[in-house]
């Protein structure tokens, strides 16, 4: 339907006309920054039309100009038409309730479609920055969680069921997966890398490891299943102790996952003065053939959560894409061996000298 047509059969409701006339004049007054007046001109006049055309319930023409400038100016035309109605003492209530239906029409029709906008935003020149600030918003109201899960757990804030143990174990284990998740985002969108560019420091490995035991304890006690590590007769190393935390805990929590049976261990053996093997070893089920080529794929789409081989792949394999990622920085490689029913071991070698190196 033309625009001529729809204004010469109705009369538009004198309090949307008188609203569109008001905004009209505003913009052109005090608002009139980024769009050209004719082109708000013609917006407004559309939104005008088409509220009055959807509170009679007729069709009316799409609109014209900026989407972004077309959905501003209905809750302008809106605001102003409600002000207007509430003043008017002599509108009738079915003529009130007949131009808020229509405005609310309207408001349907240019709401924007949120797939496209989301996808548009991610995939826009601030689309890094979002996921960032999305990641970091989820992590630390999760590592909130873990904490005071294991708080709880431990008994420290009063006597716990055993039920209510194991139920703590979950939400612990289930918000540290989703958490570690989130720390891999962001440091794989900021080049993860980077984090190798730090200062070597002294550090103890047994420390070191204590620490992982004890991000990952709830989640072995929950399968029941056992975690161990070994310790070197030199203890005390120089190195990046965060770095290498960073890829043990990634390992150590994969390993967990997808054992159902037996335990994991971390090894470690001296290659040389100043290079040490590290192993993270499960009984777990083994990484079938097919899921090899994918196995360091990050965001893969992966088919095998499922599939034939029952091997469950995570949801996007940031961890494993992301150790490699570091190991390669330090000049180390991630290796693997594995064998179905069996288990699997994750391991590299890298420099580690002891302190008296110094």
């Amino acid at each position: 339907m033309a625009a001529g047509g729809a204004r010469a059969e109705l009369e538009t409701h004198p309090s949307v006309r008188r609203a569109g006339e008001t905004v009209r004049q505003l913009w052109e007054t005090v608002l009139e920054e980024s769009f050209e007046a004719s082109e708000t001109r013609a917006v407004i006049e559309w939104v005008v039309l088409a509220i009055d055309h959807a509170s009679r319930d007729h069709e009316f023409p799409p609109p014209e100009g900026s989407s972004a400038l077309t959905r501003f100016l209905v809750e302008r035309v809106a605001s102003k038409t409600l002000e207007y109605l509430e003043a008017d003492d002599s509108a009738e209530k079915a003529d009130v309730l007949r131009v808020l239906r229509g405005i609310d029409r309207v408001r349907q029709f240019v709401e924007p479609d949120w797939d496209r906008y989301f996808s548009s935003q991610i995939s826009g020149p601030d689309g890094l920055n979002l996921v960032l600030e999305v990641a970091h918003d989820l992590r630390s109201p999760l590592t909130s969680i873990r904490c005071l899960a294991e708080t709880i757990e431990r008994g420290l804030s009063g006597p716990v069921t055993e039920l209510q143990r194991r139920q703590l174990r979950l939400i612990y284990s289930a918000s540290h997966g989703l958490g570690s998740m989130a720390t891999d985002v962001i440091e794989m969108a900021r080049r993860g890398d980077v984090l190798v560019d730090g200062e070597l420091v002294p550090f103890s490995l047994s420390e070191l490891l204590g620490g992982v035991a004890d991000m990952v304890r709830p989640i072995a006690e929950e399968k029941d299943l056992t975690f161990a590590f070994q310790q070197l007769p030199t203890d005390q190393r120089i190195g990046l102790p965060f770095v290498l935390s960073r890829i043990l805990l990634n390992l150590v929590t994969n390993a967990l996952k997808f054992t159902d049976e037996g335990g994991v261990e971390v090894r470690l053996r001296a290659t040389s003065i100043s290079r040490v093997e590290m192993s993270v070893v499960d009984t777990g089920r083994g990484i079938p053939a097919e899921a090899i080529p994918d196995l360091f794929r990050p965001f893969r789409r992966s088919t095998a959560r499922a599939g034939r081989s029952g091997y469950l792949f995570s949801g996007t394999g940031l961890g494993l894409a992301l150790c490699r990622k570091l190991l390669r920085a330090m000049g180390s490689e991630l290796k693997f061996e594995t064998q179905l029913g069996v288990g699997t071991r994750f391991y590299f070698e890298t420099d580690l000298p002891p302190t008296s190196h110094l």
